[in-house]
């Protein structure tokens, strides 16, 4: 029952997700808001949204542990399996200098949430936690992505593909209520069942946060990134990607812990995953400027599924913390 409830959360947050970008997007074009906006807000709004409200309920519930490895989790899921499967499909060329901006940015998120998430060791504090202060900052910081974001895409072109659905208003609404409907429903089931299966395996509710929930709540981005793959548009599957990594990190984190601060475990196993997720996407910055023909090749993607592969053993095998900070 608990993987039922888990499978129809992840359904219901993946409807709800679609549901409400396609009725929001059919509004704002009813207004004569331009794809532009619509873009840069209601999309990329949209595919944050099944992170962003299984935080909230993991915050709420007190299951801080899913909290936290949802977004690590998710980050490294998008890295290592959608990247690496895209690449897989078909060599990604990274042609745009707005993912070559947004890669060294995405760095910046990773580094900064593993600095304010080291209270002990930085501050000398009693224990590691994500403030609301903390919050406040990574909101800031989403600010001034989102302000670089919108100059440059004026100065570009669209970043995003806008494919909004025509509609009349009460349908728009209808859709609305339903995604919104969607994601509450489908947070709640998830978090629920990702803590019951948690208990039942006997594994902590970190690792299921930062595989199974991660990885259900990415689905939509690796849509996408595929999708966008086998049609040539290569900067939309690697800008997807990147985007969503700072959009977990600045947004989903920072709404999270301003609404209520996170605890890190007390064992530092988090310290791990961050440092992971940093060497990764230090990777990707050096697949992207050094490799080939600015190329993430098929050669490359395999590596980074298989380095997915690896970090997920370790995960399930190391029930005695025996690898370093885990």
């Amino acid at each position: 029952m608990s993987l039922l409830l888990f499978i129809a959360g992840m359904v219901l947050l993946i409807a709800g997700s679609n549901w409400l970008v396609d009725g929001a997007s059919s509004l704002a074009r009813r207004f004569n808001i331009s794809d532009l906006v619509i873009g840069l807000t209601i999309v990329a709004f949209g595919t944050s949204s099944p992170e962003l409200i299984v935080n909230l309920f993991a915050s709420f519930n007190g299951n801080t542990d899913i909290a936290i490895g949802n977004v690590v989790g998710s980050n490294i899921f998008n890295t290592l399996v959608i990247l690496g499967l895209t690449a897989i499909v078909t060599p990604i060329a990274v042609k745009s200098t707005t993912v070559w901006k947004e890669i060294p940015f995405s760095i910046l998120a990773v580094i900064a949430m593993a600095f304010m998430a080291n209270d002990i060791f930085i501050d000398g504090n009693s224990k590691d936690m994500i403030s609301r202060n903390d919050g406040f900052i990574l909101l800031c910081f989403f600010s001034i992505f989102m302000a670089y974001t919108f100059a440059l895409a004026k100065s570009s072109g669209p970043l995003k593909e806008v494919t909004a659905v025509e509609m009349n208003f009460f349908k728009a609404i209808v859709f609305i209520l339903a995604g919104l409907a969607g994601l509450f429903f489908g947070g709640k089931f998830m978090v629920e069942g990702a803590v019951d299966i948690a208990r039942f395996l006997g594994v902590s509710e970190a690792v299921i946060g930062l595989t199974v929930v991660a990885a259900g709540t990415s689905m939509p981005e690796l849509a996408t990134s595929v999708v966008a793959a086998i049609k040539k548009k290569s900067d939309i599957a690697i800008g997807n990607v990147v985007g969503s990594n700072i959009f977990n990190i600045f947004f989903v984190l920072g709404i999270s812990a301003s609404i209520r601060p996170i605890p890190l475990a007390r064992d530092n196993s988090s310290n791990f995953d961050m440092i992971f997720l940093i060497i990764m996407s230090l990777l990707l910055l050096i697949f992207v400027f050094f490799g080939k023909e600015k190329k993430i090749s098929r050669l490359e993607g395999t590596v980074f599924f298989l380095a997915f592969v690896a970090y997920t053993l370790v995960l399930i095998l190391d029930t005695d913390k025996s690898f370093p900070f885990r």
